[in-house]
């Protein structure tokens, strides 16, 4: 899980995003984003694991590294829907912990706060229903166009 978290890159995305939301940038917030406070860890962390869910499948089959799934399913004998059911109450506890520290004293702009948190969201919403990212299905393709094209109703 110490690697998990930086091999998904949200890091690198919220610290970009950072320099674009932040009106005032201040050494303080500097020294979080160089030792990568908690929020972007939470964030990244949720990133990965939706990805893991979403993809280790199709992944495993075209050789890829093991994800989350496989590795707690070798260390601890579970099966495939017991490891599923694992990944799934990890994505909420670390819920638990980014809202926890997106709320106390986070030395981040509520903005910046809300992109971690986005991200999060976006990750969950993208592997829903499989590999949303690199193998469009057309579930998520549908929910995408209906977002993104599709008018919201009024009444």
């Amino acid at each position: 899980m110490d690697n998990a978290w930086i091999s998904i890159s949200a890091h690198t995305i919220l610290v970009h995003g950072f320099f674009t939301v932040s009106n005032r940038i201040e050494e303080e917030s500097l020294k979080y984003l160089e030792k990568y406070h908690s929020i972007i860890r939470w964030s990244s962390m949720i990133l990965r694991l939706a990805d893991d869910l979403g993809t280790s499948s199709d992944e495993l089959k075209r050789g890829d590294t093991p994800k989350s799934m496989q590795c707690y399913m070798k260390e601890t004998g579970a099966s495939e829907d017991d490891a599923r059911k694992h990944i799934h109450f990890l994505i909420s506890e670390t819920w638990k912990k980014m809202n926890k520290d997106g709320d106390a004293d986070c030395p981040f702009s509520q903005t910046f706060i809300e992109s971690a948190k986005n991200i999060s969201r976006m990750s969950q919403y993208m592997y829903q229903y499989g590999d949303g990212h690199g193998m469009l299905n057309s579930e998520t393709k549908d929910r995408i166009s209906a977002l993104v094209f599709e008018p919201i109703p009024l009444a």
